[in-house]
């Protein structure tokens, strides 16, 4: 081989390494890209779940994740009845899980668990005994009330509702809580948009005239500050 004919040939190799370079290079952009692009539809899946967590209207005290469990709650109710009827047991119950200095997370759970007082006859509270062993209130003693919406045990395991669809039902997420209140309340009612029907449901969940008096004026006030369109029909 003589000078030339290397030349020639150290040129088409150093041209053979640079094209292998450059798919090389460029099926690493691609793998980057697709690995980016995977990146952001997790990131667009996620970030309204943080906002509904975050983000608090003009007007109301409750995060977006909790009207998003009430309005979904309300869409599957057994009878009909509207988001601002469970807003309003919501605020007394837990101030919207905020009770303890808690808030809610992105997936419905406050960051601080909700646990009401010991169910065992003193300070004037009923005298339940222990129904689930400890799984819900973490006594194994005496129930408690647990949860944003605030279910004794017992109650639980009769209305207790998966209303996230992760497969479990669990009192302490709002969304499951918010389910199981609609069940609650519609029981043997078809209308809770009849403020008749809706006091005798709110009594049904607490024995108090003062109660229901108190969870309505709330009821009411979201009511009238917030409006929610209804969920659009699927095409026909």
């Amino acid at each position: 081989m003589d000078a030339r004919d290397a030349t020639l040939t150290a040129i088409a190799d150093n041209e053979a390494a640079q094209e292998a370079a450059r798919v090389d290079e460029q099926d690493a952009v691609e793998v980057l890209a697709r690995r980016d692009r995977d990146v952001l539809v997790a990131l667009v899946a996620v970030a309204p779940a943080r906002l509904r967590a975050d983000v608090v209207g003009d007007g109301i005290d409750f995060p977006l994740v909790a009207l998003d469990a009430w309005v979904k709650a309300a869409e599957a109710a057994p009878c009909r009845v509207e988001w601002w009827a469970l807003a309003g047991i919501s605020r007394v119950e837990s101030g919207h899980g905020t009770h303890g200095g808690g808030r809610l997370g992105a997936r419905g759970y406050p960051s601080v668990r909700i646990v009401g007082p010991r169910l065992d006859g003193s300070f004037g509270f009923a005298r339940i005994r222990d129904t689930d062993g400890g799984r819900w209130d973490g006594d194994t003693g005496f129930d408690r009330a647990v949860g944003p919406m605030q279910f004794i045990p017992s109650t639980w395991s009769r209305w207790g509702a998966d209303g996230d669809g992760d497969g479990v039902a669990d009192p302490n997420t709002i969304y499951d809580a918010a389910a199981a209140a609609a069940r609650y309340l519609c029981a043997g009612r078809s209308d809770l948009t009849d403020e008749a029907q809706l006091r005798s449901a709110y009594f049904s969940y607490n024995h108090s005239d003062l109660y229901v008096a108190v969870v309505l004026a709330a009821a009411h006030g979201y009511r009238d500050a917030l409006t929610v369109p209804p969920p659009e029909a699927p095409p026909a």
